[in-house]
């Protein structure tokens, strides 16, 4: 603790006497010319006494004209003289090195001062120089020596001390100093002292309550203090206080500058009130200062983000305005495309435009901005352009810019760039390992994802609430539900089990997983629940196959007053499509937009198409396309397509090839889908062309992949695969179940091996398939009391469903199969979906 008694407001301090008059007036009066391209000469090696105050009088001019370099000229010259400095002098080359930041040698130049040339300027200087330049624990220790000394402290050494305490580790202190302020009475009698107490309120504690406080007691308020507190309020989150404290300022004596604009211009734009911030720009008209860098930059902004039109016209008519554009301007327009969303490619072209003019170089922020852009568009090819000019800038080691290179490349499926940009970060902070994390997860490497998670671990940096929805979101896509109940034991013991981010993570990975009753308990458990929650649930009882129940929960949950939005309604037309409701299913499609004002997208027409395809009505489904307010996409004439596989329609099934192959001609899609349905009719040649036609354009069918996670271990499986170290095992344990199931009357269905070969090899085709073979390698694996638990990447085999039935009686165990579209849980010779799928 400080010894206050040490300052009293009534000691006096000494000041040393000011120089004598120099001697020789000739001397005196003679104008001493600085040029900054030749090297400073002292006449005289030995100057007389009274050029002390000449010197430290052109230390001032290269301290006030930022001429750094000369200032240190003249320190040097002065050395060589070996004349003995004043305290005036020292103090000046002080200021001299604080100003440029080299604190080691302004405390050099204090150290050498003999103590009785240590003047309160002096002191004051120090502890303003490691204050400034973020020596935080030197400036405090300066101050407590000072204190010690019995200096009475004027405004400067407390504006040093305090800013020293601005932090979140020596506020306690900074409390202390505030005490001494209001003791002295310079609380009542300086502004800076005032705008530095507010600054370590916010800065230290977080504390606007207290920082107001320290604002509505001060006597006297200039527009720098009324600027402080709107920008403070506005940074802190608290806009709508930014706003009422600028109309206050308004009825003062003093009118805004151009930072009082920006930050209340910034408060109206995260307020989204479009109306204030137009009033705002024509008070930024009135007030001159429309052509301002810094005002326009948070006008751009704003119009970005409140824009009533959803365009960015009006910012874009601002950022045409500016004179002047500097990398600001430009990062702000670019930001606000990217941010806007839906104008990323303008915003690539502004970049661009940028680049070309080549009066400006982008920073970091810029580099984040445009790369955002790219992962946005997954156009990883420009990503990379902009990649190597980030590496020749030397920015690709800064926190926001390897984040958004991590996002673009991960985007784009490129784990092993995504990894280099995150290895070569100079500082790894929390977002750098949960966008790498959910990079790897959302790539289906939960291996790579749970490598990062104990690298954060071990780091110490601790593990957010995103990390853990991140990782879950990794086990749900690869359904490895062993690794996702460590992760729920690990996120209770971090005490994040109650937030409803992480509940509703938990709802879809359980259920994402194969086990609903999982999910069902989790969502039960949870004390509040969104409308992410009951979409989350909704979707897991339809994908399983429970269409009553999912109805049933979207009922309670419109008469719990929570609004369904786009993704429920997807849930539940999927939830009717999957059990055959058409007429339900039709009426939830209708009632979307009467009651809930939701605006049917191509992804709901899409869920009608399969729900009147499934249950083989295709004409209307092809009367409801046409139907449409929109033109069908690719995903429309899909799911039509698929239904005509099904159904064997090959009439309508050509149609909806056709469509599909006009919108997007290299879609493999759409030309093995019409394979397989010509091939489940035998027409072989039109088959054949069609194989000839992908080969052509380099069109790949993928492979189907079952796997099945085992002691946590993945075991991925393809069509025959004799790779795996156990196969041996598997094909014999595969022999003896088509004995099995064949004796309980199972008949092989040769119409979905779509190969022109003989019926015996056919047969064989067949039990090569991939969720066979996933399901031969799990009963030999697992106890029978354990559900086995089975993952598809594509629609699975009818015949392997079928089978499955067959399975699930002959060796008495439960079955649970998640294709491409749903789950199948096989049970004593009966399937959840009804064999309605």
């Amino acid at each position: 603790m400080f010894n206050l008694s040490l300052c009293s407001p009534a000691k006096t301090f000494p000041f040393p006497a000011k120089s004598s008059s120099p001697k020789n007036k000739k001397q005196s009066n003679t104008t001493t010319t600085i040029s900054s391209h030749q090297p400073l000469k002292i006449p005289n090696a030995d100057p007389p006494k009274s050029d002390l105050i000449t010197y430290s009088i052109l230390l001032k001019s290269c301290i006030r004209s930022r001429d750094f370099d000369r200032g240190k000229q003249v320190h040097s010259l002065l050395i060589e003289s070996g004349v003995e400095f004043d305290s005036v002098l020292s103090n000046s080359l002080i200021s001299l090195y604080s100003k440029c930041g080299d604190w080691r040698k302004a405390r050099s130049v204090f150290d050498e001062m003999p103590e009785r040339n240590r003047d309160l300027v002096s002191w004051s200087a120090m502890i303003s120089c490691f204050a400034n330049n973020n020596r935080a624990f030197d400036a405090i220790v300066t101050f407590y020596k000072f204190l010690e000394l019995g200096f009475p402290p004027n405004e400067y050494c407390f504006t040093g001390a305090i800013r020293a305490c601005s932090n979140a580790e020596y506020a306690w202190i900074g409390v202390v100093v505030f005490g001494l302020v209001i003791k002295t009475g310079y609380f009542n009698a300086d502004v800076c002292v005032g705008c530095e107490l507010i600054e370590m309120f916010v800065k230290g504690f977080g504390d606007l309550v207290s920082a107001r406080k320290v604002f509505d007691e001060m006597p006297e308020r200039n527009v720098v203090v009324w600027t402080l507190m709107i920008t403070r309020y506005a940074q802190s989150g608290f806009a709508k206080d930014a706003v009422e404290l600028y109309i206050e300022m308004g009825l003062s004596e003093f009118a805004p500058d151009r930072f009082t604009l920006s930050s209340v211009i910034s408060g109206s734009a995260e307020l989204g009130c479009y109306q204030l911030g137009q009033q705002l720009n024509c008070q930024v008209i009135k007030s001159g200062l429309a052509l301002d860098v810094c005002v326009g930059c948070s006008l751009v902004d704003m119009y970005a983000k409140c824009a009533a039109d959803g365009s960015m016209v009006q910012a874009k008519r601002v950022f045409d305005r500016m004179p002047d554009r500097n990398v600001m301007s430009w990062t702000a327009i670019i930001a606000g495309y990217v941010q806007r969303g839906g104008f990323d490619l303008e915003a690539i072209k502004l970049f661009c435009e940028m680049m070309v003019e080549g009066r400006v170089s982008p920073n970091h922020f810029t580099y984040s901005s445009v790369l955002k852009a790219c992962a946005s568009l997954s156009n990883d090819v420009i990503g990379e352009q902009i990649h190597s000019n980030v590496v020749k800038s030397g920015l690709a080691s800064i926190n926001c810019v390897g984040n958004s290179l991590i996002s673009m490349y991960a985007r784009s499926g490129r784990m092993e760039e995504a990894r280099k940009a995150f290895d070569i970060l100079f500082e790894k902070n929390l977002i750098s390992y949960n966008t790498i994390v959910d990079g790897y997860a959302k790539n289906s490497n939960s291996e790579g994802a749970f490598e990062l998670f104990h690298q954060i671990e071990d780091t110490g940096i601790g593990a957010s609430s995103f990390t853990f929805a991140s990782l879950l979101s990794g086990v749900a896509s690869i359904g490895a539900i062993g690794k996702g109940e460590q992760v729920h034991g690990r996120l209770i013991k971090s005490g994040f089990e109650s937030d409803r981010c992480i509940g509703n993570a938990l709802i879809s990975m359980y259920s994402r997983c194969g086990n609903i009753d999982a999910a069902s308990q989790v969502f039960t458990d949870m004390e509040m629940r969104n409308v992410i929650s009951w979409t989350s649930m909704i979707t897991g009882l339809a994908k399983h196959g429970y269409a009553a129940r999912a109805l049933k929960m979207f009922r309670e949950m419109v008469d719990a007053g929570i609004k369904p939005n786009e993704v429920t309604y997807i849930a539940v037309l999927s939830a009717c499509s999957h059990v055959g409701m058409v007429a339900e299913g039709m009426e939830h499609f209708n009632s979307m937009n009467k009651e809930h004002g939701i605006v049917p997208r191509m992804e709901h027409y899409a869920c009608v198409v399969d729900l009147l395809g499934r249950s083989s009505l295709l004409e209307e489904a092809l009367e409801f396309i046409n139907s449409m307010p929109l033109n069908a996409d690719a995903l429309v004439w899909r799911t039509l397509l698929g239904a005509c596989r099904v159904h064997g329609n090959m009439k309508l099934g050509e149609i909806a090839a056709k469509h599909i192959l006009e919108i997007d001609p290299h879609d493999p899609a759409a030309y093995i889908l019409l394979s397989n349905l010509y091939a489940s009719t035998d027409q072989w040649n039109n088959v054949g062309e069609i194989r000839k036609k992908m080969k052509e354009r380099k069109l790949r069918k993928e492979a189907g992949c079952s796997w099945i996670e085992d002691e946590n271990t993945m075991h991925k499986f393809y069509v025959g695969d004799t790779t795996h170290p156990r196969a041996r095992e598997i094909f014999d344990e595969l022999a003896r179940l088509a004995s099995e199931i064949k004796d309980l009357g199972y008949v092989p269905d040769i119409d979905f091996v779509l190969h022109d070969v003989e019926d015996e090899q056919r047969e064989q085709y067949l039990f090569q398939h991939s969720e066979k073979i996933a399901l031969a390698f799990s009963l030999i694996t697992t106890p029978d009391s354990k559900p086995i638990r089975i993952f598809k990447n594509l629609r699975v085999c009818g015949d392997c469903h079928n089978a499955m039935k067959y399975i699930s009686v002959s060796r008495k165990r439960e079955i649970v199969v998640r294709d491409s579209n749903r789950f199948h849980h096989f049970k004593d010779g009966v399937c959840s979906c009804n064999d309605y799928w």
